[in-house]
C-alpha cells in the first residue's frame, strides 16, 4: 500500500558489489568481429572503456560527487521511487521535475543542478533560480527494479504529478530528454492544473505516410528528417528488441557487465567523456536494473490506450546539433501550444552535460516566457 513517508536515501554500494564488478571485467570473453562493415558498437572502443573502468575509474568518487546532492526514497503506485531533491537557495525559486530517458539516468542533469538551483554563482539571476526535483524512473536505478507490468509513459507522469503534490509544489514545470521528453508532456497533459510549461530536448512526432505532410520540407526539416532516416536504418535495433523481448536481452543485461556496457554504448557514443559512460552504466549494474529498464520499450509498445488528442501545454523544445531533436510541422500537428523552438548546432544527445550553459539558458528562456 502507498503512503506519503518520503525518507532520506545515500548510495552506499557494498564493496563485494565492487569486488564482483572487477573479477567479471578481468574474466571477460572477448567478443571479435573481422575488419570490414561496421558490425555494432566496435570492440576496440569497447575495450578501452573496459580498461578505463579497470584502471581509472573510481566509482567511489563518483558515489561521493551523487551524494553531496539530496536524495530520497518514497513509494508511488506500489513502487519505491528514487529521486534528487535539491532546493535553491532562493526561497522564490520555481519547481522543475527533470526527466531523463534510455540508457541515461540523473546522470544526465548532475552538471546542470547548480547553474538551475544557484544562478548567483554562475552568472545569472537571483529571478532565475529552480529547486529541481529529478527521479529515478521506475526500473531505472535506485528506483528498480520494477515487478509489475504496465509502467509505460503515462503511468510515469501519473507518478510525476503524486511525487509533485506529495513534496508540496502547487504550480511546478517539467524538462525531459530521450523518454523524458515524452513523458513530461504527458505530465503536461494529465496535471495541466499545476504544471505550468514543459520543455524537452526532442519532441517524437513523425510523418503519417500521407504525401501531402513531405511538400515544401525546410532544409532544416529536410536534415531532420534524414537523420531520422538513418537511424531507423542503423541505429534502431535496441527499440525493436527491448519493445519485444526486453527480458530476453535482460538476462546479458543483468549478468555481464561487458554485455550491458555495449548495449547502452550504442546511443551513449565515443563522443561522451569515459567516465560519464561508466557512471551511467554503474547507475543500471549496481542496481540490477538492466532488464526491468528495457521493460519500458515493451509497455509503450504494448499500451492498450494510447493519448489520441493533442497536448495543449505550453512547451519549448531546445534541439541541439548532432540528436533527432523533431520536425516542427509534424510537431505542431501533436502538440498544439509550442512557444519556443531553438536549435543549436551542437550538444548532441545529451546536452546537459555535452553543453550545460547552453541548455540551463535555454530553459531559463523557456520558463521565463510562461511567466512562473
Amino acid at each position: 500500500m502507498d503512503h506519503d513517508v518520503i525518507s532520506p536515501f545515500r548510495i552506499d554500494i557494498p564493496q563485494r558489489d565492487l569486488d564482483d564488478l572487477r573479477a567479471r571485467l578481468e574474466r571477460t570473453r572477448w567478443s571479435e568481429a573481422p575488419k570490414g562493415p561496421d558490425y555494432g558498437v566496435p570492440v576496440a572502443y569497447v575495450r578501452r572503456l573496459v580498461d578505463r573502468w579497470l584502471d581509472g575509474y573510481d566509482w567511489r568518487a563518483c558515489e561521493a560527487w551523487l551524494n553531496q546532492h539530496a536524495q530520497f526514497t518514497t513509494t508511488i503506485d506500489g513502487q519505491q521511487i528514487h529521486f534528487l531533491h535539491v532546493r535553491s537557495p532562493h526561497a522564490r525559486a520555481f519547481p522543475l521535475i527533470m526527466t531523463h530517458g534510455w540508457p541515461g539516468s540523473i546522470v544526465e542533469f548532475l552538471d546542470v543542478i547548480g547553474p538551475l538551483t544557484n544562478p548567483e554563482a554562475h552568472g545569472g539571476r537571483p529571478s532565475e533560480a529552480f529547486h529541481v526535483v529529478i527521479p529515478s524512473m521506475p526500473g531505472y536505478g535506485f528506483s528498480g527494479p520494477t515487478r509489475a507490468a504496465g509502467w509505460d509513459n503515462p503511468r510515469i507522469a501519473r507518478a510525476w504529478a503524486v511525487l509533485m503534490a506529495r513534496l508540496g509544489y502547487d504550480r511546478y514545470g517539467a524538462v525531459g530528454n530521450d523518454a523524458g521528453s515524452m513523458i513530461s508532456p504527458e505530465l503536461g497533459r494529465i496535471d495541466s492544473d499545476h504544471v505550468v510549461g514543459v520543455h524537452v530536448t526532442q519532441l517524437f512526432s513523425f510523418p503519417t505516410g500521407d504525401p501531402a505532410e513531405m511538400k515544401d520540407l525546410s532544409s532544416d526539416e529536410q536534415s531532420q528528417l534524414q537523420t531520422l532516416q538513418w537511424f531507423y536504418e542503423n541505429k534502431f535495433s535496441f527499440n525493436t528488441v527491448m519493445s519485444q523481448q526486453p527480458q530476453t536481452i535482460g538476462y546479458a543485461l543483468d549478468d555481464s557487465p561487458v554485455g550491458l556496457l555495449a548495449w547502452q554504448a550504442q546511443l551513449l557514443g565515443e563522443e561522451l567523456d569515459s567516465d560519464f559512460v561508466l557512471t551511467n552504466v554503474m547507475m543500471y549494474w549496481l542496481t540490477r536494473t538492466g532488464a526491468s529498464a528495457a521493460r519500458l520499450y515493451y509497455e509503450n509498445a504494448h499500451a492498450p490506450h494510447r493519448p489520441s488528442a493533442p497536448t495543449t501545454i505550453p512547451i519549448g523544445l531546445a534541439g541541439f546539433g548532432g540528436d533527432f531533436y523533431g520536425i516542427r510541422r509534424f510537431a505542431d500537428r501533436d502538440h498544439k501550444n509550442i512557444i519556443q523552438w531553438n536549435t543549436y548546432d551542437h550538444g548532441g544527445h545529451f546536452a546537459a552535460h555535452k553543453a550545460p550553459d547552453l541548455y540551463v539558458s535555454d530553459v531559463r528562456a523557456f520558463f521565463r516566457s510562461v511567466g512562473w
